[in-house]
């Protein structure tokens, strides 16, 4: 594999700020506290700290905020909303604490999903049920209605005996016979002792809002620990999970229920292991993602096929302070990956351009910061139907004396065809 040099990299950073100077986001929508703006103490009446947008076949945005209050290290509550493109906010609801603080109804929501019934499903990191240590309950499925109306607990993850049903859900996908599936961190039957299960796939039918296991992972066979799904143009399913042999690359294909394996043999250097993780399909219908070297500052792009093979590591396109903090990885309608790193070379985060190709930093953004009128630290992008990126941060932004902001909704028109 072929490695370039610091200065190198260094090169290719100033040229790429060099051309992305005309290309800057504009909040769209900023999210507001009552409080000192020092202390960033007091309540978020429409959320703070909001997650990654979509875009729904209405053409708004809709999108979770994880927090209803700030000042306390344990997270509170928080929102789901909608924006229009032209950035009227309506508050959706409000994740509520319950007579006993516990937040019953979920507490913390993730990311959003459109099912295919036009309904907004999401999932919440804790509430629920469960014990509590600061951070109750081991969270949920829910799913509520485009005008706010009509919200309802889909499924309380660890209902079951010793969590056999899941714990820890990721966001979930539409699969090709009009269900929602999903991942879970840990939970299932799997034989992940003395941890508990190894994590499952799971399915919600949205006409009945019935929840299923229908895969369980074990660490021996199938891995640990499943990452998030992706779905392939055939509608069936890929993430990755970790084993005894290293990073398992797994295919789900719901109209079977079967799951096929492949491990992605990611190579030592000077003794230290590498590891990839974040799918996504390129332009050529391989998967790429972002690789790391475990001792070393600096991340890059790979790229596998889909069946584990000919796995390729291109050039580290970072290594400044290690690499930063990538989010997501979007193929955009210009053929070329888009990527928000959440720290990035300021520390604030940045925006960022790779190739498919070979891997290397086309251009950065470096919009961000705790004065700038956008907020700091960007979450995953996504590009909308007329070709504009959009995206959010998860604190700042510019609001009146009296208030402090917690993150905003922004948008990027960087010259990109519609979708």
């Amino acid at each position: 594999m072929k490695r370039l040099f610091p200065f190198a990299v260094l090169l290719t950073l100033f040229a790429g700020a060099a051309y992305a100077t005309g290309q800057q986001p504009t909040a769209v929508y900023t999210f507001s506290c009552t409080g000192s703006a020092f202390m960033r103490n007091g309540p978020c009446p429409n959320g703070g700290r909001p997650n990654a947008v979509i875009q729904s076949t209405d053409g708004n945005f809709y999108g979770a905020a994880q927090v209803s209050m700030e000042g306390s290290s344990a997270p509170n509550g928080g929102t789901v909303f909608s924006l229009t493109p032209t950035g009227t906010f309506k508050l959706l609801h409000t994740f509520a604490p319950g007579t006993n603080k516990n937040y019953p109804n979920g507490n913390l929501p993730g990311l959003i999903t459109e099912g295919p019934d036009g309904k907004l499903y999401g999932d919440t990191l804790f509430g629920g049920i469960g014990g509590c240590n600061g951070y109750c309950g081991y969270g949920l499925l829910y799913r509520v209605n485009k005008d706010g109306t009509g919200f309802k607990v889909i499924h309380k993850f660890c209902s079951q005996t010793n969590c056999a049903d899941g714990s820890g859900g990721y966001s979930m996908v539409v699969g090709s016979d009009g269900n929602l599936y999903g991942t879970t961190y840990s939970g299932g039957t799997g034989n992940c002792s003395p941890y508990g299960g190894c994590g499952t796939i799971f399915r919600v039918t949205p006409s009945t809002g019935a929840y299923e296991v229908v895969f369980n992972f074990n660490y021996l066979t199938t891995g640990e620990n499943p990452s998030g799904l992706i779905v392939a143009a055939d509608g069936t399913f890929y993430g990755v999970s970790f084993g005894s042999t290293g990073e398992i690359l797994f295919h789900y294909t719901e109209a079977t229920g079967t799951l096929t394996t492949a491990v992605v043999k990611f190579p030592l250097f000077n003794g230290l292991p590498s590891g990839g993780g974040m799918l996504a399909f390129g332009p050529n219908g391989n998967l790429y993602g972002i690789y790391h070297i475990y001792g070393k500052s600096g991340l890059g792009v790979f790229e596998v096929q889909t069946d584990g093979s000919n796995l390729q590591l291109f050039p580290f396109y970072n290594t400044i302070d290690g690499g930063g903090t990538p989010d997501g990885l979007l193929l955009a309608s210009d053929g070329n990956f888009w990527m928000a790193d959440y720290n990035g070379s300021t520390g604030y985060g940045d925006i960022i351009t790779l190739s498919p190709t070979d891997g290397s930093l086309m251009q950065v953004l470096s919009p961000f910061g705790a004065s700038s009128a956008v907020g700091a630290y960007p979450a995953e992008l996504i590009q909308a139907k007329d070709g504009t990126l959009w995206g959010s941060t998860g604190q700042y932004g510019k609001v009146p004396k009296g208030h402090f902001a917690d993150g905003t909704v922004f948008s990027l028109n960087a010259g990109l065809p519609p979708r």
